[in-house]
C-alpha cells in the first residue's frame, strides 16, 4: 500500500483551529493517524468522528463548547482525510479496513467510558465500534448518520452525490462540504477542507467512501452491519440523536435509530434548526452544548 502524507504547511493559518495533532500508527500497513485533544485530561471524554469528505476541522466549534463545559474533546482524522496518511488507491479503502483502523486508534488512545459522537461516515464506523464493544462507551450521539445494510435503497440525493464524486475529473472537496451546509461556507473554511489534498492523487479516500456505503443486500458489509444493527437493538446506555433539520441524505434515519435503540427511549432528541448535513459547520456551538448537556446527564460507569 502506497501512503501519501500531506505536507504540514498545507495546514497553516486554519480559521479557528489551532489544535496540534498527535499521531498513532495502526494496521499492518503502518498507517499514521492524526488525533487531536483539548480539555482536562481527567475530565469525561467525548470522541468526535467526522465523515466524507471532511476532517476534524469540522468539529472546531463543537470542541470549543465541550472544553468550555469542562470536558475533554478528542477527534480523529479518518485514514485518507485531514492529517492522517492517505492510501493512494481507491482499492486500498474498504469499510472493514476503516473500522479496523479507527478501532486500533481508539485502543491506542486508551479511550474508555467516553461518549462517541459520529456524523456521516463517523457514524457508519462509530456505530460499528459501539456494537462491537458496548461496554467501552458511556453513551452515543448520532448526528446526521445511520448504519446502512444495503437492504433499503439510499435516497436519490445520495445517488446524485455518489455519481458526482465518481464522474468528477477534479474533485472539489471544499465545494462538496459547502453544498451540505444550510447556512453557507466562507472562502477560508472551504480552503481548510481543501488543505489535506494538494492534488488529485491525494483524494482516493474521498473518492472511495461513497462506493463503500452498502447499497445492496449482497454487499460484503451487509452481514457485519446487520449484526451491528442487531447489537444496537440491545444497547441500553443513553443514545441521543442530534440531527439537523435540513439534511435530505440522513434525516430519515433519526426516527429509525430512536425506535430501534433501547437507550434512546425517554431522551429529549433535538432537531437543530437551519442545520444541513454538516451540522457542525451550521450549528457547531449548539451541537457542542447539546453534547455537553448529554454528558452531564449520564450515570457514572465504573
Amino acid at each position: 500500500m502506497d501512503l501519501l502524507r500531506t505536507p504540514d504547511d498545507r495546514f497553516e493559518d486554519l480559521p479557528d483551529f489551532a489544535l496540534a495533532p498527535e499521531y498513532v500508527t495502526v494496521g499492518d500497513e503502518g498507517v499514521r493517524v492524526a488525533t487531536y485533544a483539548d480539555g482536562p485530561e481527567d475530565a469525561p471524554a467525548v470522541l468526535l468522528l467526522h465523515g466524507e469528505p471532511s476532517w476534524s476541522f469540522l468539529y472546531r466549534h463543537v470542541v470549543e463548547a465541550l472544553v468550555a463545559a469542562g470536558l475533554r474533546a478528542v477527534a480523529i482524522d479518518l485514514v485518507g482525510f485531514g492529517r492522517s496518511d492517505k492510501p493512494a488507491r481507491i482499492a486500498d479503502h474498504s469499510y472493514a479496513r476503516h473500522v479496523a483502523w479507527i478501532t486500533q486508534a481508539v485502543d491506542a488512545l486508551g479511550l474508555r467510558d467516553a461518549v462517541l459522537v459520529g456524523q456521516d461516515w463517523g457514524g457508519l464506523i462509530g456505530l460499528r465500534l459501539v456494537a462491537a464493544e458496548p461496554e467501552r462507551w458511556a453513551g452515543v450521539v448520532a448526528a446526521n448518520t445511520g448504519l446502512p445494510t444495503g437492504d433499503v435503497d439510499m435516497p436519490a440525493v445520495w445517488w446524485q452525490f455518489r455519481k458526482a464524486v465518481e464522474k468528477a475529473e477534479h474533485l472539489d472537496v471544499g465545494r462538496l462540504v459547502a453544498s451540505g451546509c444550510a447556512r453557507g461556507l466562507g472562502k477560508a473554511e472551504r480552503a481548510a477542507y481543501d488543505a489535506p489534498f494538494p492534488d488529485e492523487s491525494f483524494k482516493a479516500g474521498p473518492r472511495a467512501m461513497p462506493l463503500l456505503v452498502p447499497t445492496r443486500p449482497d454487499d460484503p458489509e451487509n452481514g457485519p452491519n446487520t449484526a451491528a444493527w442487531e447489537a444496537l437493538g440491545r444497547y441500553e446506555r443513553p443514545f441521543l440523536t442530534a440531527f439537523g433539520d435540513s439534511d435530505p441524505i440522513t434525516g430519515a434515519m433519526a426516527p429509525v435509530l430512536r425506535e430501534h435503540v433501547p437507550g434512546a427511549a425517554g431522551l429529549d432528541h433535538p432537531l437543530i434548526a437551519q442545520a444541513g448535513h454538516f451540522l457542525q459547520e451550521d450549528a457547531g456551538a449548539e451541537l457542542g452544548r447539546v453534547v455537553a448537556a448529554f454528558v452531564a446527564s449520564l450515570p457514572a460507569h465504573g
